[in-house]
Order: C-alpha cells, then sequence, then structure tokens
C-alpha cells in the first residue's frame, strides 16, 4: 500500500459528507413541499449543513528535535516532488510550528511567517491570525520545486538577539544555541508559519500541525492548551535507537499523555530510525526481534498498547518513494502508519460525523416520516369510507372535516402548551447564562491580573493562580445547580408527552456540564504543573508565567463562551422534538382540512371526490417513498465501515473539537 490508499479514503469520507449535504439540503425541500418546516428545524439543519462543509482532519506530529518530524512528513506527503520539501537534516530544523493545509478561498499558494518579535504582545497567535498585517507574506511556486524548498527553508531560520530580549521573549536562555556575537543567543526567526499548499490531500480538509521540541512547547503554551487538543491524533515521534530519552518523557508526561483522557485526540508513537538497527550480518531475524523489543518497552514506558507503536525509518520510505523501490519501502514499515491513518484516524472521524450529524438528521427525517405515514393512514381510511357510502358522502364529508377540525384544536392547544413550557424553559436558560455570565469571569479576571501584577513571590503566582481557579470552578458549580433544574423541568414536560403520545415516545435531552468541568480541571492541571516548575523568581519566568497565563486565560474565556452558547442552544432545542412532533401533526391536519372542504364544497359526484382523496394518497405515498429514499442514504454506512473494515477506536468517542448539530 502506498499514500494513494490514504488520499482514496480521505476522497471516499469527503464524498460521503457531499453525499450527506446533499440529502439534507433536499430533507430541507421535502419539507417544505409538505409544509413540515418550522424555523427551530430549519436552524438545526444549517448547523449539521455549516458542520459538514467546515469540517476537517488535523494531525499532529510532534517530539524533541532530531527525532525525524519533518522527515516523516516529506516521506508522508511531499515525496511526489522527488526531493525534500520541508528543510530536515540533522540539528534543529523546525524552529517554529507550522501549519500545511489548503486554503480554497486563495489564488495562489503561500507561506505566512509571524515574526518571533510578536511575543511581546499578549495576543494569542489565534488571535494575530486575524491580523494579517503582522505576518510576512512569501509566494510558493508549485511548479518550481527549487524555489519551494528556497521558500520552506525560511521556516527553519534563526536570528541573534542579546540574551536579555531573548528572556523577555519567553525563551530559557539554557535551551538555546550561543551566536558568534558576545551576549547573544540564536532564537527561532518566526513564531508561527501558516502553509497554504494545494496537495490532494491537503485540497480534502487534511490539516498538518508539525512542532519543535520540548522548549517551543514550553514557552509557546497554545499550542499544547489549544492547537494539540484540537488535532484528531497526535503523532509522537522517538528515535528507534535512543528509545524513550528523559526529554521525550517530559514532553509525552507534560503536553500530550493527558490528551487521549479529555478529548477527542487518539495518541501514537512513530519510533523512527530503525534502519540504524538494520544489520545485514546479524541477519533480519535478528533485527526484527531487537526492533520488537524496542517496540513493546515503549509502549509500558508510554502506556500505550503495543501496536499504538509503530517503528518506522521515514528517511528510508522517501528515499523508496522517490526511486519507486517497493522492497524498500517494504522494509521501512512506514505502510503500517499510512494504514493506521486510513482505518483509525479517519474511521474516527466518520463516527464523529455520523453521531453529531447523521443521527441528528435521522431523527428529524423518521419523525416527519412517521407524521406523514400517520396522515396517510387516516387519508386512505377516509376514502374507504367514502367509498362506502357512494350515495350521500357530501354529509359524511362535512362529519370527517368537523373530526379533523377537533383533532386540529387539541393538537394546537398542545403546541401552545409546549409554546408555554418553552417560554418557562427560556428563563430557565437565562438564569444558566447568568450563572455563566461574562461580567462574573470579568471579575475574576480582573483579580487575578492585579495579584499577578502586585506578586512578586512564587508563592504570590500561586495563589492567584489557585484563587482564579477555584472562583471559576465555583461559577461552574453553581451552574450545574440551575443546569440540574432545567433537566428536571425538560424530563416533567417529556414525561407528560410521552403519557398523551405513548407510540411516540421520546427520551428528555438533558444538559450535562461534565465536560466543561473535565476541560477546566485539565486547564488548571496545566497551571498547576507550570506553578511547581517555578523555583526562583527570575525576571525570565515572571515575564513566562504572564504570557502563559494569558494564553490560559484565552482557553477559559473560551470555556465560558462555549458554555454559554450551547445553554443557550440547549434551551431552544430542548423542547424541538415535541414541537416538531405536534407542529407537523396540526400542519398536515390543516392540510387535510382544506382537502376535505374543497371536496364537500365542490359540486362532485361521489366517486370523483374518491378518486381525489385517492390521488392525494398516491402523492403522500410518493413523498413518503422520498422520505425513504433519503433514509437509506443518511443510513448508508461511512466508507470505512462500508468496505467492511474492523476498527477499534482507542475509546468511545465524545463531544469535543466538533461544535453543535
Amino acid at each position: 500500500m502506498s499514500m494513494e490508499r490514504l488520499s482514496q479514503q480521505v476522497d471516499a469520507y469527503v464524498g460521503w459528507k457531499r453525499e450527506l449535504i446533499r440529502e439534507i439540503t433536499r430533507y430541507r425541500s421535502w419539507l417544505e413541499h409538505n409544509r413540515l418546516n418550522s424555523d427551530p428545524v430549519q436552524a438545526k439543519l444549517e448547523r449539521a449543513l455549516r458542520l459538514l462543509r467546515t469540517d476537517h482532519i488535523t494531525l499532529a506530529f510532534v517530539g524533541e528535535f532530531s527525532r525525524g518530524k519533518t522527515e516523516l512528513i516529506n516521506s508522508l506527503f511531499f515525496s511526489q516532488y522527488g526531493q525534500r520539501m520541508l528543510p530536515s537534516q540533522a540539528g534543529r530544523t523546525t524552529m517554529c510550528p507550522t501549519e500545511l493545509y489548503f486554503d480554497p478561498r486563495s489564488e495562489r499558494s503561500y507561506i505566512r511567517l509571524l515574526p518571533i518579535e510578536t511575543r511581546a504582545a499578549h495576543a494569542s497567535v489565534a488571535q494575530f491570525k486575524r491580523i494579517p498585517r503582522h505576518w510576512v507574506n512569501i509566494p510558493l511556486d508549485l511548479e518550481d520545486p527549487a524555489n519551494m524548498v528556497r521558500a520552506f527553508a525560511q521556516v527553519a531560520k534563526s536570528k541573534p538577539m542579546p540574551v536579555e530580549q531573548a528572556i523577555q521573549l519567553g525563551f530559557h536562555p539554557d535551551a538555546l544555541e550561543s551566536a558568534d556575537k558576545a551576549g547573544h543567543v540564536l532564537v527561532p526567526a518566526w513564531r508561527h508559519a501558516m502553509v497554504n499548499f494545494d496537495h490532494p490531500l491537503l485540497r480534502q480538509g487534511l490539516r498538518i500541525l508539525d512542532t519543535p521540541g520540548l522548549n517551543a512547547l514550553g514557552s509557546e503554551p497554545e499550542l499544547t492548551l489549544s492547537m494539540l487538543p484540537a488535532a484528531q491524533a497526535v503523532i509522537f515521534l522517538l528515535a528507534a535507537d535512543a528509545g524513550v530519552t528523559a526529554s521525550d518523557m517530559a514532553i509525552w508526561q507534560q503536553h500530550i499523555r493527558q490528551l487521549d483522557e479529555d478529548t477527542q485526540t487518539s495518541l501514537f508513537a512513530v519510533l523512527n530510525k530503525i534502519d540504524v538497527l538494520w544489520d545485514d550480518l546479524a541477519g533480519e531475524s535478528f533485527v526484527q526481534n531487537a526492533i520488537r523489543q524496542i517496540q513493546e518497552s515503549t509502549a509500558r514506558q508510554l502506556g500505550l498498547r503495543r501496536e499504538d507503536v509503530l517503528p518506522l525509518s521515514a528517511k528510508q520510505a522517501l528515499l523508496a518513494k522517490v526511486r519507486g523501490d517497493h522492497a524498500l519501502l517494504e522494509r521501512s514499515q512506514m505502510e503500517r502508519l499510512e494504514t493506521l491513518l486510513c482505518e483509525r484516524i479517519v474511521a474516527q472521524k466518520e463516527r464523529l460525523i455520523e453521531d453529531r450529524v447523521v443521527n441528528q438528521v435521522l431523527a428529524l427525517l423518521q419523525n416527519s416520516q412517521h407524521v406523514l405515514g400517520l396522515r396517510l393512514d387516516k387519508v386512505r381510511e377516509q376514502r374507504d369510507l367514502l367509498g362506502g357510502h357512494q350515495q350521500d358522502n357530501g354529509q359524511l364529508l362535512f362529519e370527517l372535516t368537523a373530526r379533523t377540525k377537533d383533532d386540529h384544536a387539541q393538537h394546537h392547544r398542545r403546541l401552545l402548551g409546549l409554546k408555554t413550557n418553552q417560554r418557562l424553559l427560556k428563563r430557565q436558560g437565562d438564569l444558566l447564562r447568568m450563572a455563566a455570565r461574562p461580567d462574573r469571569l470579568e471579575l475574576h479576571l480582573n483579580r487575578v491580573r492585579h495579584d499577578l501584577t502586585d506578586s512578586w513571590t512564587t508563592l504570590g503566582i500561586n495563589q492567584a493562580i489557585l484563587h482564579f481557579f477555584r472562583s471559576v470552578e465555583a461559577d461552574l458549580h453553581a451552574f450545574e445547580h440551575e443546569a440540574d433544574m432545567a433537566n428536571r423541568m425538560v424530563a416533567a414536560i417529556y414525561r407528560r408527552h410521552n403519557e398523551e403520545n405513548p407510540l411516540h415516545g421520546v427520551d428528555a435531552p438533558r444538559f450535562d456540564i461534565k465536560r466543561y468541568q473535565r476541560d477546566l480541571a485539565q486547564l488548571r492541571g496545566k497551571a498547576h504543573q507550570f506553578r511547581l516548575g517555578l523555583g526562583t523568581l527570575l525576571t525570565e519566568q515572571r515575564l513566562l508565567t504572564r504570557r502563559f497565563f494569558a494564553t490560559l486565560v484565552q482557553e477559559v474565556i473560551g470555556l465560558h463562551q462555549r458554555l454559554r452558547q450551547e445553554a443557550a442552544q440547549w434551551a431552544n432545542d430542548a423542547l424541538m422534538p415535541l414541537m416538531q412532533h405536534t407542529l407537523e401533526h396540526k400542519q398536515l391536519l390543516e392540510s387535510h382540512m382544506l382537502r376535505l372542504k374543497s371536496l364537500a364544497q365542490e359540486t362532485q359526484n361521489a366517486s370523483q371526490r374518491v378518486q381525489h382523496l385517492g390521488q392525494y394518497a398516491r402523492e403522500l405515498e410518493h413523498q413518503l417513498l422520498q422520505a425513504n429514499d433519503m433514509l437509506r442514504v443518511l443510513r448508508r454506512p461511512a466508507p470505512i465501515q462500508r468496505q467492511g473494515k474492523v476498527v477499534t477506536l482507542p475509546g468511545a468517542p465524545r463531544a469535543h473539537g466538533l461544535g453543535e448539530a
């Protein structure tokens, strides 16, 4: 297998999403045609479409320098150019975090570089991404590989800087190389790199994050607080000849290990450079046994399954692909990683889309189909009844119309009751938002800014950060109380509905705050690790504290915003299944009353009336066939499941990083 397999799998995944978009758009038109539409349903379908259109797969490559991260990316994605695109040689080549992606809004490929001096500002990289003037733009000529190599080489540039300035920018001088000039050190020239590159996989929504080593992860905390948790997979690079070193373990424990517990991110380790273990004299059996032993010991040290530790040689795989040497490619064991990317990462994304989009749209569509089916049963019943009273079915039509009008009035009363409940729930939703209102958070932020500014001791910094998290946790606890009240209110409304509609029982949705409590606990853990690392209060440590906490604060603000948005959305959507069920019944009864009144008022004979009802029944049957066809397409397994693959995913998927649906 080669990288074409991953390309085909991503193509199939993107094609499946396009198919879902077509069917959801078709369902919207179907709702309009059958007068079953409503604003809440439209809003939910629009969110599902937006999620499908903006979805992408992110792979993050992490590890200490000289582990071969960039060489692996070259081998995976750039071998068709016959040379290394990203700078990859001995020493520190990736000096700044680098994102590779495809931007469909841009006419040309480019590299955008954020100067390292922007670290002096408190703004995060995400904030700088919205300010183009701060970035240096380098065009990429895809027809000229030599030009591309020169452009990519800019990413690895370093620059001399006085050690005092480097400290102010958050670098620890012990982690930097000395420059030729006394009192100067070499620092990365750039804080962040963004590469818009027209590659088939990137065009289909794959994004690559290439990271520097431990020093950059520690001094650019946005990487570990925001970028890595947003990735679908973290590929952790190790050197097969060195195993897990102390600095490797520091990266793993401080920045990666917990991602598997609290996010959707899957973790894998790559034991690169197995070619240094190749020994033609000892024989292949001896070599494979040595590789297997390193693989097993690495899995134990990192707490991973053995199959999640992949030994390979990125250098030999790149060479094999450029030369077309299939034997060397097989010996490099690169295909195992490519298979994993296909069958694990893409499969996980498929499951998330099924959970957040497909299942929710299926529930809406099945409800619409159920209501339309009930109406068809009623039309058939009335057609048969009229057919049995050929002589005087005018009076019978008036009776059927009156009966339908009574049914309509009953559903209208239920709808009014639900609207009253909706207003009550909206008030409860307002209480939820009040419990997480921005001004409460702003009070905590103002206090921690004041305390940090006045703190000249490690203890003072520790206490300021600790008090901030305790205050936010107390607010979340108050929010949890209001959420419990809202959940009980919704449960009572659903219970009453299910008693009145025993054939249409629906489970009440719950607002779950546990995910936000986990996220906050993870952020607090990051702060705790940092506080433990504060030995003596040096100037650079204080500056690093300010910058680290500024990034941490942005994450807490983001958490608060997501919490408020989800609370508002939940309050709006909690009763939507019941509203949809009742509203659809009411709308169909209105349509049916109009049909019956029209039949009664027109000067038609009995057989014509029966014929018109039969025509209406056939129209409903056709609409139900369309609904069945949409259900069939939506229920079709995702591409990897369709191929009969048995995919073992690490942990059940949780609702994180994809947004609302």
